[in-house]
């Protein structure tokens, strides 16, 4: 198994006081399935056992991607402790039974708690009220102890805004997709300014579906500076601003070149670099049918 000298994946303390490594593997999106009653995917169970073999300890989930039994099932044939893995699943399907979601997400993947558990998007809300009533049920599954840290996914300001009038365990973080092409405005300073942590998915974005663009030549430059790939620079762009980023592959090498991030730091100027070039293009890679061509939300 490939081995990066110096590669320990750091950790983000979130204000509950729990500690979430700052680089995930994702299980959705590429591994998605339409259908809950679809056979096992053998390679995504082999995949994430590989993942976790590599140091990923932090495995991103949700009940939509319909592949929490895979997640599951590679989690009980690693062999790894289950209080060494940092498990997130999230809610939108059965948004409207919170307390019925949650049990059936553990038992699809075989656990007694997850890590963290978040409302997927805030697209199931009409009113603020529908924001506080959901919340009170995530903090009730807290309480329960079937999940350590609870947050959301997707959300704006307003919406959180929403959540805090009447919310008496925080969110702990604020999953969406962040990269130098969709850096929404000042939503990442005020999370900070109110303790909830940012966690980012579609970080590879500028190297990947957002090219070419005004950041390649910037990438270009300090993956060589670094002697790391231009991935590996849009991941530590996430970690040196507070971002936990979340990404996924099935591939050991691309994983193994994705731990390079840890190895390196950038200057504040290099971070700023980025981001300012970033604003020169606009590139959602999800969730564009719920806003305008040239909403940087």
């Amino acid at each position: 198994m490939t081995n990066i000298e110096g590669a320990k994946i750091p950790s983000l303390k979130l204000n509950d006081g729990t500690s979430i490594p700052m680089i995930g593997y994702g299980t959705g999106t590429a591994w998605y399935k339409s259908s809950p009653d679809d056979k096992l995917d053998q390679s995504l169970i082999e995949s994430i056992k590989m993942a976790i073999k590599m140091g990923y300890h932090h495995l991103d989930g949700a009940e939509v991607y319909n592949t929490e039994p895979e997640l599951g099932r590679a989690i009980k044939e690693s062999g790894v402790p289950r209080e060494q893995l940092f498990v997130v699943t999230k809610v939108i399907t059965n948004i409207q039974n919170i307390p019925d979601a949650i049990d059936a997400s553990l038992k699809k993947l075989q656990l007694d708690y997850v890590d963290l558990y978040l409302i997927h998007s805030p697209f199931f809300a009409s009113s603020d009220e529908d924001f506080q009533a959901k919340w009170a049920e995530m903090e009730e599954v807290k309480r329960s102890g079937k999940a350590r840290s609870i947050g959301v996914s997707n959300y704006l300001q307003p919406h959180l805004e929403a959540t805090l009038k009447t919310a008496t365990i925080p969110p702990s973080i604020n999953q969406t997709e962040f990269h130098p092409y969709l850096q929404r405005g000042d939503l990442l300073p005020w999370q900070h300014s109110k303790h909830i942590a940012m966690s980012a998915y579609g970080p590879l974005t500028p190297v990947t579906k957002g090219r070419p663009g005004p950041c390649d030549e910037i990438l270009a430059t300090l993956a060589k500076k670094y002697y790391v790939g231009e991935g590996e620079i849009a991941l530590r762009w996430c970690i040196d601003q507070g971002v936990v980023a979340v990404t996924t592959s099935g591939k050991e090498e691309r994983l193994s070149d994705y731990l390079r991030a840890t190895t390196f730091t950038m200057t504040p100027k290099e971070v700023d670099d980025l981001s300012k070039a970033g604003l020169g293009k606009h590139f959602r890679g999800f969730w564009k049918h719920k806003f305008n061509e040239n909403d940087r939300r």
